[in-house]
């Protein structure tokens, strides 16, 4: 007995298409006008699925779809049963303790295949006339499908080829083939469907390239700014070597920085990493540049070759991590940049005087403000951003070893539940008033005075230029850090004891 599927039947056809040059010899034929659209359990719209594989040999290639890669089939089988984040955790994390983090593992994104008709011939085979799945129209916008055998569960087999072939979605589909055989998926979880009939092999490779190749990813920065409706509060509460909890925490400290009216990058991060035409005035650096300076500095884990991060890594064994809350860790970090901006903007450097007066010329602003918030120094750019991050982040954790007393200071914030604005304001008014804000306070002034021009601003010497140039890359971070911590080494003792060590570990 037959199985008849009910499927929507949806036109996307426009009549200047009709001009286009339609080859059946380059595999080209006019295609349907029409297209349709259903629901299928994943066993019944795996069995009857093939795949046309591509292969090359010398008289050219045939096929369109991938190698069938399990890993990824595997990994798409735990996200339906966990979700993210959990899924991507190692087998080992999955416990109870990270129980909460599973979610709903959703597929709407449809399998996308060929009906295949009577004359369709694949190297040199075709699907039995038994086999072939018979489509009748039923007015403009619905149909009916009548499947060649009845069961919806059934694991059934063709005689010859499969009547469906994957267009795209193979590794979907075949991501229910393990789960069904041990039963850690249900063979009835149902997938959604596009259907088109006959489709030719040349409109087949332009769909599957139209669809895999053509589209552009979103930019990081973009992915960041959804993280506030991906995670749950749980992902904030634990801190664990998983670089994904890292990451929600930078990310939610990036977004305190843009917010919190008491900082210097106020309203002042591409927090959608759009372009510098419509970036937000004075936003050199882009949410995922924060994201990614926070991560390796002040929430490294300090294993392998990670730095010991101030807010993430073990202050000693006997004292274990700093705990400070998420407000306290924000308004550090907003301290710190506010004493570099003081100090440019209080006793401006030489630096700072060459770069708003290039050659002693006279300035109708001589706000040195550009220096902090302008184009061309290396404080509003990413690999500005990223030295100050690294190298203080290594300064404050040295200093917390050897003073750990200035770390500790009583709280009125409640730890726990989302940051409030509120409550970053008490932490800085708290910090304001520590025996650290004065290590802070010089820390800025220091790192003030080093040359921060970039390599493109006016008045440098070819060699200051090309100096500027090899901080650029991932080779230029080490070179800057290097750099920075020579610099520091000339300021107050406890700064240029630590940054010593420092440059002995570079060495």
């Amino acid at each position: 007995m037959a199985n008849n599927v009910q499927a929507i039947r949806f036109k996307q056809w426009l009549p200047e298409w009709d001009d286009f040059e339609f080859d059946p010899a380059q595999h080209r034929r006019k295609p349907e006008e029409h297209i349709l659209l259903f629901s299928m359990p994943a066993v019944q719209l795996r069995a009857l699925s093939g795949v046309y594989r591509r292969t090359r040999d010398n008289e050219g290639g045939e096929g369109l779809q991938r190698l069938h890669d399990p890993k990824r089939s595997a990994a798409i089988r735990d996200f339906v049963r966990f979700g993210h984040p959990y899924s991507g955790l190692p087998v080992a994390a999955r416990d109870e303790s990270s129980a909460a983090m599973r979610k709903p593992g959703w597929l709407p994104t449809a399998i996308v295949v060929n009906i295949l008709t009577e004359g369709d011939r694949r190297r040199g085979r075709k699907v039995a006339a038994s086999d072939l799945v018979s489509v009748n129209c039923d007015g403009d916008s619905r149909a009916e499908l009548t499947l060649p055998y009845s069961d919806r569960l059934e694991q059934w087999m063709p005689t010859e080829l499969e009547p469906f072939e994957v267009i795209d979605g193979q590794h979907r589909l075949w991501a229910f083939d393990e789960a069904l055989k041990d039963g850690t998926l249900p063979g009835d979880f149902e997938l959604p469907v596009v259907a088109f009939t006959g489709l030719d092999v040349g409109w087949q490779a332009y769909l599957f390239w139209s669809i895999n190749v053509s589209p552009k990813r979103i930019n990081p920065s973009h992915a960041f700014d959804l993280f506030p409706l991906l995670r749950s509060a749980e992902w904030l509460e634990t801190l664990s070597d998983l670089r994904i909890y890292r990451q929600a925490r930078a990310q939610e400290l990036t977004e305190i920085l843009y917010t919190q009216p008491e900082s210097p990058f106020h309203n002042r991060i591409n927090m959608l990493g759009e372009s510098s035409r419509t970036a937000p005035p004075g936003a050199g650096v882009t949410q995922a540049g924060w994201v990614q300076a926070i991560t390796t500095s002040f929430l490294a884990t300090g294993s392998g070759r990670s730095a010991n991060g101030l807010f993430a890594a073990d202050i000693s064994a006997a004292r274990g991590p700093l705990p400070w809350s998420r407000p306290q860790q924000a308004a550090f970090l907003i301290e710190l940049w506010n004493s570099i901006k003081s100090a440019i903007l209080d006793r401006p450097a030489e630096w700072v005087e060459q770069l708003i007066r290039p050659q002693g010329q006279d300035s109708l602003d001589p706000n040195p403000i550009p220096a902090f918030t302008g184009g061309r120094t290396m404080l509003n750019q990413e690999q500005g951003v990223r030295g100050v991050l690294a190298v203080a982040n290594e300064v404050f954790f040295g200093l917390a070893q050897i003073e750990p007393d200035l770390f500790e200071f009583d709280t009125r914030i409640q730890a726990g539940g989302a940051t409030a604005p509120e409550d970053v304001s008490v932490a800085l008014s708290e910090l304001a008033g520590s025996e650290l804000h004065a290590r802070i306070a010089q820390f800025g002034s220091t790192i003030a005075s080093f040359d921060w021009r970039s390599a493109d601003a006016p008045g440098l010497d070819e060699g200051q230029r090309l100096l500027k140039r090899a901080f650029r890359g991932s080779s230029g971070y080490v070179a800057l850090r290097e750099q920075l911590y020579r610099h520091l080494a000339e300021g107050p003792n406890w700064l240029a004891e630590i940054s010593g060590h420092a440059l002995s570990r570079l060495a």
